[in-house]
C-alpha cells in the first residue's frame, strides 16, 4: 500500500508505482505489454531524448496523435522535464488546428505520419514551431526552417535527463474547450489537478490493484487520459488500451481481457443499448463505468441488461469534478453531490442565487489549491472573464433537487454534443462561412437517435447565388473534423435574428430538422 502525499505530479505516480509494482503488467496494446517498470524506463529514455532536442521545463509539446503506447511514454516523459503537454485531436486541421498550435506557442511537436497533411497546411502560419518528430519514424520532408526527426533519434540518448524539480503547481497540460462563443480555449492545468483528479476516481470507483480498465476514448481527451490511465496507474491496476470504440468489439474485448471496468461519454451508452439483446448480455466481468451524459431513460435498462454500475458525474476541462454520484448515494438522471473540496452556486442573468429546483448558471471555485486551470492561454481576458467575481462561471445551468443532487438542464454557452466531442458552433460557423456562396449561417444542435446531438447548419445564400447542400457537404469535409461536418443543411431565406442582429437559435432549435432539410444520411 502506497502512502500517498496529498499533492504530487504526473510522473510522481508512475515513479512511486513502478517503485513497488515494478514488472507487474501495466498496459496492454495490440498483444504487446508494458510493466510499470517498462513505462517508467521508457519515459527517462524518451525524456532524455526530449530533452537533446531542445525541450525544457515550461516547453509545450503538441503530441497529435491517437491511442498508441507512445503516447503514454510521451506524457509522462514531458512531465519528468516540466514540459507542457499539448494533446491535440486527430481530426482538427485547417484554421482550427493553426489556432490551436499558435496560440499555445509550441516550439515542438510529436505527429504521426499519416497526420502530416494535415499539419504541412498550417506549418508556415507556426513560427515557434522548431521541430516535428515523426512518430512512425518515416522520413518526411516538410519544407521552410522545421526540422523533422523520426521518432527513433529520442532513443540514442540514454536513459539520465537531467534532473528537473516540477512541483505540482507548475503547468503540465493544455486541453482546448469546444470554444463555444468563439475560438477554442486552451485551459492551462497544473500537475496537481491531474494528480488530484486520480486519487477521486480511485475513491469513486474503488479502485484496486486487481481491476482491469478498458479504455476505448482517444487520449487526446481528459477522460482516458486523467479518468482512466492515470487512475489506474494510481491503483496498480492494469490498462487494455484499443484504438477506438467499437460497437461491435468492446465486449469481445471486455471479456477476452477481463476487464472490471471502463469509461463512457453519452453517445457510447445508446450504441451499446442499440445492439440486439442476447441471454447472456450480462454474462460479462465489467462491474463498473465512470463518465457522464448517460441518458436518463437509458440508464437502468443498461446496468441491468448488462449487469454494470454507472458512475455519473459532471466535469470540465477547465474545472475539474465537482459532482459526483457515489456509490450507495446516488440519483438517476443527475450529476450527483457536490463533493467537498469545492464551492458552487447555482445563479440567474444576475449573479443572484437561485432556489432549489429553478435552473441557474453554475459558479465554482476550488477549497483546494491547484485542482482547477491556471488560465486560458494566450487569452489574459478570457481568463478574467470567466474568473469575475472570484468564481469560475462554467456557462452551463444546472439545478439542484431537494435532496441535494444537482441535474444538468442545458448549456449557456453555444456547444453542441456530438459522440463524446464538444463542437464549437463558432468554428463551425467560421468554415461554413468561407464557401463562397453562403451569405449567413448558424449551427446549432438538434436530437440525435443515439443520444447526444448532430450538427445541422442553417444557411442563407448570397444573392444571386444558390446552394447545394450535397457541394456544400463536400466543401465542410475539406474544411473541418469529420465530428464537426454537419449531418443537416437548412437553407432558409433569412436566419431569424434578435433586435441585435444575432441568430436566433433557440427558434432553429425548437425547429428542428423539417421536411426540406438536406440530410447527409439520406444522401448517401
Amino acid at each position: 500500500m502506497i502512502d500517498w502525499p496529498e499533492k504530487g505530479t504526473h510522473h510522481d505516480i508512475l515513479l512511486r508505482q513502478a517503485e513497488v509494482s515494478g514488472d507487474k503488467p501495466f498496459v496492454t496494446m495490440d498483444g504487446t505489454t508494458l510493466s510499470f517498470a517498462d513505462v517508467a524506463r521508457e519515459s527517462a529514455t524518451l525524456a532524455a531524448g526530449l530533452e537533446a532536442i531542445g525541450v525544457a521545463k515550461g516547453s509545450r509539446v503538441a503530441l497529435m496523435a491517437g491511442n498508441r503506447l507512445e503516447f503514454i511514454g510521451i506524457w509522462f516523459a514531458l512531465s519528468r522535464l516540466g514540459a507542457v503537454l499539448v494533446p491535440v485531436n486527430t481530426a482538427h486541421r485547417g484554421e482550427v488546428l493553426r489556432h490551436m498550435l499558435s496560440i499555445s506557442e509550441c516550439s515542438h511537436m510529436l505527429v504521426e505520419s499519416g497526420l502530416l497533411p494535415q499539419v504541412a497546411e498550417v506549418l508556415a502560419d507556426l513560427p515557434a514551431l522548431a521541430t516535428l518528430v515523426m512518430l512512425d519514424d518515416e522520413a518526411a520532408q516538410v519544407g521552410g526552417e522545421v526540422r523533422c526527426l523520426p521518432f527513433s533519434a529520442l532513443r540514442t540518448h540514454g536513459a539520465s535527463p537531467q534532473p528537473v524539480r516540477v512541483l505540482p503547481s507548475d503547468p503540465a497540460m493544455i486541453m482546448f474547450t469546444s470554444g463555444t462563443t468563439g475560438p477554442s480555449k486552451g485551459a492551462l492545468k497544473p500537475q496537481n489537478e491531474a494528480y488530484y483528479l486520480a486519487a477521486m476516481a480511485c475513491r469513486v470507483m474503488s479502485y484496486t490493484a486487481g481491476d482491469r480498465l478498458y479504455i476505448c476514448l482517444p487520449l487526446f481527451h481528459g477522460n482516458a487520459q486523467l479518468l482512466g490511465v492515470l487512475p489506474a496507474l494510481r491503483a496498480g491496476a492494469q490498462v487494455f488500451l484499443v484504438q477506438k470504440f467499437s460497437a461491435s468489439q468492446f465486449w469481445p474485448d471486455v471479456k477476452r481481457h477481463g476487464c472490471t471496468a471502463a469509461n463512457y461519454v453519452g453517445s457510447l451508452i445508446p450504441i451499446l443499448m442499440k445492439a440486439d439483446p442476447t441471454p447472456d448480455d450480462a454474462d460479462n466481468p465489467l462491474v463498473k463505468m465512470m463518465g457522464a451524459g448517460a441518458p436518463a431513460a437509458l440508464y437502468e435498462a443498461f446496468e441491468t441488461r448488462f449487469g454494470v454500475n454507472l458512475t455519473e458525474g459532471y466535469g470540465m476541462s477547465e474545472a475539474g469534478a465537482p459532482f459526483q454520484n457515489i456509490p450507495g448515494r446516488r440519483k438517476t438522471g443527475t450529476c450527483g453531490l457536490l463533493q467537498a473540496d469545492y464551492d458552487v452556486m447555482l445563479v440567474d442573468d444576475d449573479g443572484l442565487p437561485v432556489p432549489d429546483g429553478t435552473p441557474g448558471e453554475l459558479l465554482m471555485r476550488p477549497r483546494k489549491l491547484h485542482i482547477m486551470m491556471l488560465e486560458y492561454v494566450g487569452m489574459p481576458e478570457k481568463t478574467i472573464e470567466a474568473w469575475r467575481d472570484l468564481w469560475f462561471h462554467t456557462g452551463d445551468y444546472l439545478k439542484r433537487d431537494a435532496d441535494g443532487f444537482y441535474v444538468f438542464v442545458d448549456r449557456k454557452k453555444d456547444a453542441i454534443r456530438r459522440r463524446g466531442e464538444n463542437i464549437s458552433s463558432y468554428e463551425t460557423e467560421q468554415a461554413v462561412g468561407r464557401h463562397e456562396a453562403v451569405f449567413q449561417c448558424a449551427a446549432v444542435g438538434v436530437p440525435s437517435d443515439v443520444g447526444e446531438e448532430e450538427v445541422m447548419i442553417c444557411v442563407v445564400a448570397k444573392p444571386g447565388h444558390a446552394i447545394d447542400p450535397a457541394e456544400l457537404h463536400a466543401f465542410c469535409r475539406g474544411q473541418m473534423a469529420g465530428f464537426m461536418v454537419p449531418r443537416f443543411i437548412r437553407i432558409l431565406d433569412a436566419l431569424p435574428m434578435t433586435a441585435t442582429q444575432r441568430p436566433e437559435k433557440y427558434r432553429l432549435r425548437q425547429e428542428g430538422v423539417t421536411p426540406a432539410t438536406w440530410d447527409a444520411r439520406r444522401a448517401g
